[in-house]
């Protein structure tokens, strides 16, 4: 093994956090277009959002309506394990409860909830994500949960 092996492997790993750091950033920063950066334009978003529609033109709409939602929305990143490749990051979304969510009329309320996101790269942008959040908490502390739609 080379010493250049490691440090081309620190450098991949370097570039992969600043890109899931550009992720989030679409969120902190109010700017869904940093998605074109972040990930590839077949970007497989696992699962989708009721409504989202594939790569990231579909989760922009997501992400406007959150922010419309949640003007001062941040997603904090809490732990990340990573190896050459893939990342693993544990985090939280907070914000303060402004307008419409999911149906739901503004309360007002500050909140915060858990997420669990997997990701995979193929070069320096994200191919695929995997995902979980604690929606059930965020309900709970708006007090209300979504109606559900009338076919």
């Amino acid at each position: 093994m080379t010493s250049s092996t490691p440090l081309a492997e620190t450098e991949q790993l370097r570039v992969e956090r600043q890109t899931v750091d550009m992720l989030y950033r679409a969120f902190n920063d109010q700017n869904p277009d940093l998605l074109d950066i972040a990930v590839t334009a077949d970007w497989d978003d696992i699962p989708l959002a009721p409504g989202q529609g594939p790569g990231p033109d579909g989760l922009k709409p997501i992400i406007r309506a959150f922010i419309a939602a949640m003007p001062d929305v941040k997603i904090t990143i809490l732990d990340v394990i990573q190896t050459a490749g893939r990342m693993g990051v544990r985090a939280e979304i907070t914000g303060t409860h402004l307008g419409p969510l999911f149906g739901i009329p503004a309360t007002g309320k500050q909140v915060g909830f858990a997420i669990h996101e997997f990701h995979e790269f193929e070069g320096a942008r994200i191919k695929r994500t995997w995902h979980l959040e604690d929606w059930f908490g965020l309900f709970q502390q708006l007090g209300r949960f979504p109606t559900p739609e009338q076919p």
